[in-house]
């Protein structure tokens, strides 16, 4: 009998295994498409490089000697090998405004953008989450239309419109949190990870740590917005499917709580939905912040990569949209692990491993 549960525990870890670096693999395909997709319309769509840095009155021989420096007089194809190529030996290239490595640039800049996005995520989540239970308990209550036409309205609502407002009230008029930045200049930590919140936390500096603190509120309110939107609505949806099953009648029959059948019967099986959502939407907002930060002068990746597309800095908008397409495998890879953890019922057969 033990040996049989020890076979059914190596059984299960092996197709766990297995399924992990099925979907593993599959990230080549993906990022394979998605570089020749960027590196394509970059080429195609974008204007000369060359114009940008030398300027319109460069002459036609310097423009040409420039563009011979960084292999752009290469055929495209030449070009897309010598890429990927360097790629796999973990060299993005070097920025044509910069010439520094692309990996510096943006490894300076990537804590500031997850550092807001999981401010967001977590603000989102606990929110949404809340809303939700509370407003599939109270259906068609005054509570569950409010609660559903704030949903509503954070969905449609632009983010950028949104940030904007939030600057006008708090920061124009009521000057509760400053308008923009991450942090102010004569308090930014010098030495550390590059996340301010924690680095400042702790070497104990306090003062920092709150100005840090002030100064993510409004972005990152501003970017959970649709995202507690959205997961407001799929825990509202799937609470209603959970409170009508037999099971919590039977429940309620026993003469549990109404605390313990939301809590623990109720929400435990309809929390599948509301993690691969809350999941899926970090990672848009780990990808997708560029809006908040250029409206709030972040100085992440979102900001960053807006000011590289203006000025056609082609290594740097391949290499984040390289990053942004390992994001989202990488999120969806982790919620669907989360499932078994999370649902006993969810196992991973050699067939879908």
């Amino acid at each position: 009998m033990v040996c049989r549960a020890f076979y059914r525990i190596t059984k299960t870890r092996n197709n766990v295994l297995v399924y992990f670096i099925k979907r593993l693999l599959m990230l080549i395909p993906v990022l394979f498409c998605v570089s020749i997709l960027v590196f394509l319309i970059m080429r195609v769509f974008s204007p000369d490089p060359a114009l940008i840095v030398l300027g319109q009155h460069a002459t036609t021989e310097k423009i040409n000697m420039w563009r011979e420096s960084m292999g752009l007089n290469d055929p495209i194809v030449i070009q897309y090998l010598d890429y990927m190529k360097a790629v796999f030996h973990g060299d993005f290239g070097y920025s044509y405004f910069t010439n520094t490595p692309v990996t510096d640039e943006l490894l300076a800049r990537l804590p500031a953008t997850i550092e807001l996005s999981v401010l967001a995520i977590i603000l989102a989540a606990i929110i949404g989450i809340f809303l939700g239970v509370l407003s599939a308990v109270k259906k068609n209550s005054i509570i569950d239309n409010l609660t559903m036409t704030s949903a509503l309205i954070g969905v449609s609502m632009p983010v950028f419109w949104l940030g904007m407002l939030l600057i006008i009230l708090f920061s124009g008029y009521l000057h509760w949190f400053p308008s923009g930045g991450r942090i102010d200049t004569l308090m930014r930590p010098m030495d550390g990870t590059g996340f301010y919140l924690y680095d400042t936390l702790i070497i104990g500096d306090f003062e920092a740590f709150f100005n840090a603190l002030e100064h993510a509120i409004l972005p990152a309110v501003t970017l959970a917005g649709y995202s507690m939107a959205i997961i407001t609505r799929m825990t509202r949806s799937s609470m209603l499917d959970i409170l009508h099953q037999d099971y919590i009648r039977t429940a309620r029959a026993k003469g549990l709580s109404a605390v313990s059948v939301i809590g623990k019967h109720a929400f435990r099986n309809a929390l599948l939905p509301i993690v691969t959502v809350i999941g899926l939407q970090f990672g848009s907002l780990l990808s997708g912040s560029i809006l908040t930060e250029t409206v709030f002068a972040w100085p992440g990746i979102g900001s960053y990569s807006v000011e590289c597309i203006l000025r056609s800095d082609f290594p740097v908008i391949q290499a984040v949209v390289l990053i942004i397409a390992v994001i989202f495998v990488v999120m969806n890879l982790l919620v669907d692990l989360l499932y078994a953890a999370l649902d006993p019922r969810v196992k991973y057969s050699e067939e879908s491993a």
